[in-house]
């Protein structure tokens, strides 16, 4: 199989890593996404991963916590999701680092571009952990970030739905599927596939975003081989 694209920012939802149990970390999910980042580590491509904390906290659901803390808190779940990633790639003998934009130096990198660029440069696996280390920004919006300064191909964001649709599948049967959508439509229309900072800076640095279902982990490969599949913003 040969990879359409070289380098790419994947993105991973917290609850992707839940499984079925819908909160906290279920090692065989996260086992089986790996396997797939593996296939394309395989095949030549240059992997970062940029991952959220709804696994195990959202701090805008937090209601009556001071939304700075909130987010803190979310920040550290993603690490807790970092760490776990970067120990099921090693399991499968792929090289991995993990970086995060909060000093913690005793158990990861701290996020440095030029490193994250080199590590990549040698075919190593780089994740993301705390989004952006600030708070009122989403880990959307750290993924189109981060691939913006590793100058990324593509964000791949693998979710619950198998697209962008025009309302919400779950409660509308006749909800339309997009095949293709731009950014500025995405904005325009409200559509939920990432908040406006991360819409924003995506169609600001034309990095197209492709989002798919992640149910089965494989579509990793088959996205990353140009298969028509999920939903591509340009």
């Amino acid at each position: 199989m040969k990879s359409k694209y070289k380098r790419v920012l994947l993105k991973l939802s917290g609850e992707a890593m839940a499984g079925e149990q819908k909160h906290g970390l279920d090692f065989d999910t996260v086992l089986r996404i790996c396997e797939s980042v593996k296939k394309v580590v395989d095949m030549g491509v240059e992997v970062a991963i940029v991952v959220g904390g709804g696994n195990f906290w959202r701090g805008r659901s937090s209601g009556k916590m001071d939304r700075t803390r909130a987010d803190h808190m979310g920040m550290l779940a993603t690490v807790i999701n970092s760490l776990a990633l970067g120990d099921a790639l090693e399991q499968l003998g792929v090289d991995v680092r993990v970086q995060t934009a909060i000093a913690m130096h005793e158990i990861a990198e701290p996020y440095i571009r030029n490193r994250a660029v080199s590590h990549l440069n040698k075919g190593k696996v780089v994740v993301f952990g705390c989004g952006t280390g600030n708070p009122f920004f989403s880990t959307d919006t750290a993924a189109a970030l981060r691939a913006a300064e590793i100058d990324a191909d593509i964000i791949f964001k693998a979710t619950n739905v198998d697209g962008v649709y025009d309302s919400d599948p779950k409660t509308n049967p006749d909800s339309k599927k997009y095949d293709e959508l731009q950014f500025i439509d995405v904005l325009n229309q409200g559509l939920h596939v990432m908040d406006s900072t991360a819409a924003s800076l995506c169609m600001d640095n034309n990095i197209p975003l492709l989002v798919f279902n992640l149910n089965d982990p494989d579509n990793i490969v088959r996205a990353m081989c140009g298969e028509r599949i999920g939903t591509i913003v340009k």
